[in-house]
C-alpha cells in the first residue's frame, strides 16, 4: 500500500487518555505495570507451547496465535503512548500514524476470528469428541488460522484505504492516544460518509459474524454441559464457559460501543475509555483466562523450570 498524503497535514497530535499534568506519572506507571503483565504472561505461554509436546494440541496452537496476537497488537501502541506521558509533544507523523493504523485493525481483526476458531475446537471437543482428530487435524487448523491473519489483512487494507482517501486541511490533533479510525475521520475537512458506512459494514461483519457463531457454539457447548451428571465435571466446565464468555463479551463490546454507531453519537472521551478495554485490558487478561489457570499449563511450567535448573 502507498501511503499517499493529498492533505496539507503532514504529522499528527495525540492528545493522549487525560491532559492533566497531576495524572501522567501515575497512568505511565499504571500502564507500564499493564504492559509488562502483558508481554510477560503472552511470551511465556509462546515459550512454554514450543518447548513442551505434550501442549501441541489444536487447544494450544490457537492459544499459542492468540498470544502472539495479543503481544504484537499491545505493542502497537502501548510504547508510543507510555511515551507520550512523558513528553510535552506527543507527535507522530502521517505515515507512522497510518502505519500504526493498519496494524492495530490487523491485529485486531485477526484476534476476532482466532476467538471465533477457539470457541469451534472447544464445540468440537465437547459436543463430537469422537470426531475431533479429525475436524481439528493440523491442516484444518491451519486452514483456521490462515482465514484469521487473511480476514485481519483484507480488511485492515480497506480501513486504511478509506481513511487515506480523506483530506486533512489544518486540523491534526487527535483525541485520542492512538491513531484510531474515528477520531481520525473527524479531523477530516471532506465527507466521511463513505468511511462510516464501510466502518458500519466491514466492523459490523467483523464484530456481529464472529459473536454469532461463538455464541452458538456455547449455546451447544452449554446444553451439553448440562447433560453431565458429575457436578464437579460440570462445574469445572461451566467455569471454562464462562470465562471464555466473559473475555468474548469485553473484547467484543467495547469494540461494538466505540465502532458500531455514528461518529456523532457521544463522546470521543467514551470511546478512549471503552478501547482501553479492548487493546489492553484484554491482551493482559487472556493468558490468565485461557491459559495460566489451565493445569496443563501449569505441569508444562513446572517441567521447563526443572529442565533449567
Amino acid at each position: 500500500m502507498v501511503l499517499k498524503n493529498g492533505s496539507l497535514v503532514t504529522e499528527f497530535i495525540l492528545l493522549g487518555l487525560t491532559d492533566n499534568p497531576d495524572l501522567q506519572i501515575p497512568l505511565f506507571l499504571v500502564f507500564l505495570v499493564m504492559y509488562m503483565i502483558t508481554a510477560f504472561g503472552n511470551l511465556t505461554l509462546i515459550l512454554l507451547t514450543v518447548l513442551n509436546s505434550h501442549l501441541h494440541t489444536p487447544m494450544y496452537f490457537f492459544l499459542f496465535n492468540l498470544s502472539f496476537i495479543d503481544f504484537c497488537y499491545s505493542s502497537v501502541f502501548i510504547p508510543k503512548m507510555l511515551m507520550n506521558f512523558v513528553l510535552k509533544e506527543n507527535i507522530i507523523g502521517f505515515a507512522g500514524c497510518m502505519t500504526q493504523l493498519y496494524f492495530f485493525c490487523f491485529f485486531a481483526i485477526s484476534e476476532c476470528y482466532v476467538l471465533t476458531a477457539m470457541a469451534y475446537d472447544r464445540y468440537v471437543a465437547i459436543c463430537n469428541p469422537l470426531m475431533y482428530n479429525v475436524a481439528m487435524s493440523p491442516k484444518v487448523c491451519s486452514y483456521l488460522m490462515l482465514g484469521s491473519y487473511l480476514m485481519g489483512f483484507s480488511d485492515a487494507m480497506i480501513h486504511t484505504g478509506c481513511i487515506l482517501r480523506l483530506t486533512f486541511c489544518d486540523g491534526n490533533t487527535i483525541n485520542h492516544y492512538f491513531c484510531d479510525l474515528l477520531p481520525l475521520m473527524q479531523l477530516s475537512c471532506t465527507s466521511t460518509y463513505v468511511n462510516e458506512v464501510e466502518i458500519f459494514i466491514v466492523g459490523g461483519k467483523d464484530i456481529t459474524v464472529p459473536s454469532i457463531i461463538i455464541f452458538i457454539s456455547y449455546g451447544f457447548i452449554l446444553s451439553n454441559i448440562l447433560q453431565i451428571k458429575s457436578n464437579v465435571g460440570r462445574s469445572k466446565a461451566f467455569n471454562t464457559c464462562s470465562s471464555h464468555i466473559i473475555a468474548v463479551s469485553l473484547f467484543y463490546g467495547s469494540g461494538a460501543f466505540m465502532y458500531l454507531k455514528p461518529s456523532s453519537a457521544g463522546s470521543l472521551n467514551e470511546g478512549k475509555v471503552s478501547s482501553v478495554f479492548y487493546t489492553i485490558v484484554v491482551p493482559m487478561m487472556n493468558p490468565l483466562i485461557y491459559s495460566l489457570r489451565n493445569k496443563d499449563v501449569k505441569l508444562a511450567l513446572r517441567k521447563t523450570l526443572s529442565r533449567k535448573k
